[in-house]
């Protein structure tokens, strides 16, 4: 398991530098980058955005043969080359990949282009609100599909698996930002009643209460939010587990077990759970992480909840660089990680399988 192991954690760095250099590609082809954004706030436009869909940028040649930024007509090109030396944006992009990659390796992510704060100090503030929406979210779809998928493998094809089959599959089409908008609806006084609260993750006056009163007033805002984030989730993990369960029910060691005579819920629980639940509960690491980062941004744009999320999609309308690739370097660090991790869930869930065994 130890050279596996070592064969991973060897493809993580080209894996990863290979997830930078299409990223840093396809950002050298995107319209509108930073400077044009500073441009585009100091004529008071808004953002560069605005100006290209109004037509009030223009682009206009400058000296030695290269082109203005958009909008920046009256400018004076030694402020413009100030701003692109302030960015490195005066270096070739080959360079300024280079010397990114560098820092990185030093976990250096230097500091945001818009926002007086480091990259790094930036993710860890936002990070807790992320945590809590992904772990949360992921405890309580296991909670809830693990026992309903053994209910429905057991009970194949009766009416209960009927309704619940087609409930699951209801959810399952409802998309996530669709069944949010209801929630809010519903239930934080959009239409009807105001039982919970319409966003941030604590009350104004949180710092106020006891510690009991902070963790209530924790699990209002986290409700509605972690109700959304998990409805797909769930559906999944509803059906594997019943397939899981239904694949081992019919295995020849079941029939055994139930032919001495035991138990039917000592054959279930007993022979059947261990090896049904190595796919499930091995999979718990990457659910999370997808539920981390896949399923964030419009559940915390929705319901106003600051986190990682949001962070990036700010980001990237502002062109914060640093902040784009900083963040995007951690998160495919992160990833690679956790594939890592599943296959050890594996071999800790069932020590049968054996990676050293498998070709390179």
């Amino acid at each position: 398991m130890g050279a596996y192991i070592l064969r991973r954690l060897a493809l993580v760095i080209p894996t990863l530098i290979g997830i930078m250099i299409i990223n840093f590609t396809l950002v050298q082809f995107v319209p509108g980058g930073p400077i044009e954004q500073i441009i585009a706030r100091m004529e008071g436009s808004g953002d560069v955005f605005q100006n290209i869909s109004g037509g009030g940028a223009e682009v206009a040649p400058m000296s030695g043969g290269n082109e203005r930024y958009l909008g920046s007509r009256g400018l004076p090109p030694e402020f413009i080359a100030e701003l692109e030396r302030q960015f490195g944006f005066d270096k070739p992009p080959l360079q300024r990949f280079l010397n990114m990659m560098w820092d990185y390796m030093r976990l250096d992510f230097g500091q945001s282009y818009f926002r007086s704060i480091s990259v790094i100090d930036l993710v860890l503030e936002k990070m807790p609100v992320s945590i809590s929406l992904g772990l949360w979210s992921t405890l309580i779809a296991y909670m809830i599909s693990i026992p309903l998928g053994i209910r429905k493998a057991v009970r194949d094809g009766t009416r209960f698996d009927t309704w619940t089959s087609g409930a699951i599959i209801v959810g399952y089409a409802i998309p996530g930002f669709l069944f949010a908008i209801l929630l809010l609806v519903l239930f934080a006084g959009g239409s009807y009643w105001r039982i919970f609260p319409l966003r941030g993750l604590t009350s104004e006056n949180w710092h106020e209460l006891t510690l009991v009163g902070k963790v209530l007033d924790y699990m209002w805002h986290m409700t509605l939010p972690v109700l959304a984030s998990t409805i797909s989730s769930f559906a999944t993990l509803t059906l594997l587990t019943k397939n899981s369960f239904l694949d081992e029910i019919k295995k020849q060691y079941v029939i055994t077990a139930r032919a001495k005579g035991l138990a039917e819920r000592r054959v279930l629980y007993g022979h059947v759970f261990r090896n049904a639940m190595l796919i499930v509960i091995a999979g718990f690491p990457a659910i999370f992480v997808s539920v981390f980062f896949g399923g964030s941004l419009i559940i915390e744009t929705i319901f106003s909840l600051d986190g990682l999320g949001r962070l990036g999609f700010e980001a990237a309308v502002a062109r914060d660089y640093p902040v784009i690739f900083g963040t995007l370097f951690v998160f495919g660090l992160i990833g690679l990680v956790v594939g890592i991790l599943s296959d050890l869930m594996y071999v800790w869930i069932d020590p049968r399988i054996d990676f050293e065994t498998r070709e390179t």
